[in-house]
């Protein structure tokens, strides 16, 4: 950053005679300025003059708007991968990040190598925390759930073959459907069903621990939260906000029935305790179930899809901000037939993960006719603290589906296409896990009875020309 000007002031505003007032201050304040303004008028801004141009091009400027806008554990965590992206002039990397239109996939395992690894799998957990891969449950062929879980360390090192490792703790329960949330350096899972229809409405604490002689270890616990917890469920949706809290919504529950409510759980310093409580608003999102809730920033989340009360695939989008105490669901509507490349975006089991520079990357799941995709799609949610404010009715769904939605290109190893299968990122927000999932059948593909079970992981990465 450049040292404060002490160039002499003649009028008695504060500025020289010649001159706009802005051209004479200092350039640490009107970097201070600069950084208060998105990044198209940055570059506005630069085309003013040259002495804007050099400053609205430097280096250390962008570093600092690639800190705000993609946050600084992301931006850390691109210099500690080491693969170059660091040596790229910052104004250049966020070019490329806000126009990707690319993804470049490879298999990271190799279920018949001859090592330990998880087998075939649907409805399972899949998170990244402390460095490493954590799997948990799922269900598995015949509709038998599965208790196990398997650790993977990666470090920064993304792109090497995994090895997995097996921990044997007999908790939490087995169960598939469940939702598994990381909080600062914590696994917090709530619900799921077994293999004999039973839902549960428990909730967990797990922590990971890297040992030098016992390699990866993982203890689970349960977390107190009193009688007002939400109702036994799976297929549920979940994720984390403001760092410390964790929202659920609908799900199946008991009697098979849809559900549609929203509920937080607030935690307590030290992870022991728990408390949940409900948000109450209309309008709100139908029932529904194996749709996808995820954090945009900070209390911001946005809801996709999922299987309706009529057993029918949704493709709807629904916002909810909970930072005050008038929580408010507000839908974006769109025209389906105005999004770029078709009409395969109403789907279920699907993933929908925040990526780097705030795209949200939906992949996989399957439509009504359970065709199942192995499509990556990008719905960009920049714009969401300006939509959140608007009523949904004078939006208009032209302009929302055009700019939203995008389809991306996908190179390198061809995924299959799946549903029900898990997917997160590491710390950067650049390189997408997806794990397991539901396939289609060699001889009846649209047949329940002909569904098979992938153990597959893959690697998913934000193409950066």
């Amino acid at each position: 950053m450049a040292e404060t000007s002490t160039s002499s002031r003649s009028s008695s505003f504060g500025y020289s005679s010649s001159g706009s007032p802005i051209s004479n201050l200092a350039q640490d304040h009107l970097f201070t300025i600069l950084l208060r303004l998105p990044a198209d008028s940055i570059l506005c801004f630069a085309m003013t003059c040259k002495k804007f141009r050099a400053l609205a091009a430097s280096d250390s400027l962008w570093e600092s708007i690639c800190r705000r806008d993609w946050g600084p554990k992301s931006v850390e965590a691109l210099i500690a991968s080491n693969f170059g992206l660091q040596q790229l002039p910052w104004m250049r990397l966020y070019k490329q990040v806000s126009r990707v239109d690319s993804v470049y996939c490879r298999k990271l395992s190799d279920p018949d190598g001859g090592l330990g690894f998880p087998c075939p799998r649907a409805s399972h957990s899949l998170n990244f925390v402390s460095g490493c891969l954590v799997l948990f449950g799922g269900g598995c062929e015949g509709g038998r759930h599965l208790d196990d879980t398997w650790v993977a360390y990666i470090g920064n090192d993304f792109r090497r073959m995994l090895k997995w490792q097996k921990i044997n703790s007999g908790i939490p329960s087995g169960r598939f459907g469940h939702s598994c949330v990381v909080i600062d350096d914590f696994l917090v899972m709530f619900g799921g069903i077994n293999d004999s229809g039973g839902r549960h409405n428990d909730t967990w604490v797990g922590q990971v621990a890297c040992h030098e002689s016992l390699g990866v270890t993982l203890s689970w616990k349960p977390l107190v939260v009193g009688s007002n917890a939400p109702s036994q469920r799976g297929a549920l949706a979940a994720c984390c906000i403001d760092g410390r809290k964790m929202v659920i919504h609908g799900g199946i529950g008991l009697h098979g029935v849809r559900l549609c409510d929203t509920w937080v759980l607030e935690l307590s310093e030290n992870f022991r305790f728990g408390t949940w409580y409900e948000i109450r608003t209309h309008p709100c999102p139908p029932a529904r179930s194996g749709h996808t809730l995820t954090c945009i920033g900070g209390t911001r989340t946005v809801l996709f899809g999922g299987r309706g009360l009529r057993y029918d695939v949704l493709n709807d989008v629904w916002f909810l901000d909970i930072c005050d105490d008038n929580p408010k669901w507000v839908q974006v509507r769109y025209e389906l037939q105005n999004v770029p490349g078709g009409v395969s975006l109403p789907r279920v089991g699907h993933s929908a993960t925040l990526m780097l520079g705030g795209h949200l990357l939906i992949c996989g799941g399957e439509d009504s006719y359970r065709h199942r995709k192995n499509d990556f799609w990008i719905l960009d949610i920049n714009a969401a603290p300006s939509i959140t404010m608007q009523q949904p009715t004078t939006l208009n769904s032209m302009q929302v589906s055009v700019k939203r939605w995008k389809r991306l290109k996908a190179n390198g190893y061809k995924p299959k296409c799946r549903s029900f299968h898990r997917a997160c990122t590491d710390n950067s927000g650049r390189y997408l896990f997806v794990s397991g999932g539901m396939m289609d059948g060699l001889l009846q593909p649209a047949d329940p009875a002909g569904l098979r079970f992938d153990s597959e992981l893959l690697l998913v990465e934000l193409v950066l020309r």
